[in-house]
């Protein structure tokens, strides 16, 4: 079921609260970070987790952070990649543009995804909607995860708005076309 629409503003709205005034409103635990799914033993995904979160993502095993969301997202976390980094994770930078997400961002995550198959992952954006909207194509296409199961991870998170539907099946339609 999808997160219901006041719970995410609620949530959104405390991330936001958290970082403008520099207090943890958010918690810090997994389960804590804005519309965390866990999807299996080594794949977690999530909205923008606060910079108190990434100790608690280090120390749950995850080795690798995937970001897919822009530096300039009104949640974005200014030195993420030294946060990972400093905590002895893998830090992966793909910003895709939330109104324009394109095919060579899906390939760069694919690429990602493939590269880091033997080690536990975390995949982020600003809200998990890009994420979720990538795993949802990447668990279809290259992990042969039935279309129910992978609807309903996405369902979990939100139903794409017409750009990214589009988008979603423009990526189906190219992988089929290959």
């Amino acid at each position: 079921m999808p997160t219901h629409p006041f719970r995410a503003i609620f949530d959104f709205l405390k991330l936001f609260v958290s970082r403008v005034l520099r207090i943890n409103l958010m918690g810090n635990k997994l389960e804590d970070i804005y519309n965390y799914l866990q999807l299996s033993d080594s794949i977690a995904t999530a909205g923008q987790p606060t910079a108190e979160q990434f100790p608690r993502i280090e120390a749950s095993g995850y080795q690798v952070v995937i970001n897919l969301a822009l530096p300039e997202s009104a949640n974005a976390l200014p030195h993420e990649r030294a946060i990972a980094e400093n905590l002895g994770m893998q830090y992966i930078h793909i910003p895709v543009v939330w109104e324009h997400p394109t095919l060579e961002n899906f390939q760069d995550f694919v690429n990602a995804m493939q590269a880091n198959a033997d080690k536990p992952v975390f995949v982020h954006c600003a809200a998990n909607m890009r994420v979720s909207a990538f795993m949802y194509l990447y668990n279809r296409i290259y992990k042969q995860v039935s279309e129910e199961q992978a609807q309903q991870d996405l369902a979990q998170i939100w139903t794409p708005n017409d750009t990214w539907q589009q988008f979603i099946q423009k990526a189906i339609a190219n992988h089929q076309a290959i």
